[in-house]
């Protein structure tokens, strides 16, 4: 068995990504191998992907970018980001039943 999606504690919930950049439109792929699959339109050029994958995560769990934090993988396509202020259900909920 691999590494899991989320990992959850006290503080809020980890949360493995594979970014694609330079996409036709903003989308979460699916779950694959222990990360969140997501499509983005803005390419990885002066950290726009990146900031374009957290205003995105926010728009998609319904809480401000200030609740998330890129934790690793800056320069990376594999990321980890932070989200503060939800359970990891509360997380799988918004980004797979919209």
């Amino acid at each position: 068995m691999g590494t899991p999606l989320f990992q959850e504690d006290a503080e809020g919930v980890s949360l493995r990504l594979r970014i694609q950049p330079g996409a036709s439109r903003n989308e979460v792929v699916g779950e694959a191998d222990g990360v969140l699959r997501i499509r983005l339109t803005a390419r990885p050029v002066q950290g726009a992907a990146n900031q374009q994958c957290l205003r995105f995560l926010a728009k998609q769990l319904h809480i401000a970018t200030s609740k998330l934090k890129l934790v690793k993988g800056g320069r990376s396509r594999d990321k980890i980001v932070r989200v503060t202020g939800l359970t990891g259900e509360q997380v799988r909920d918004a980004l797979f039943r919209g």
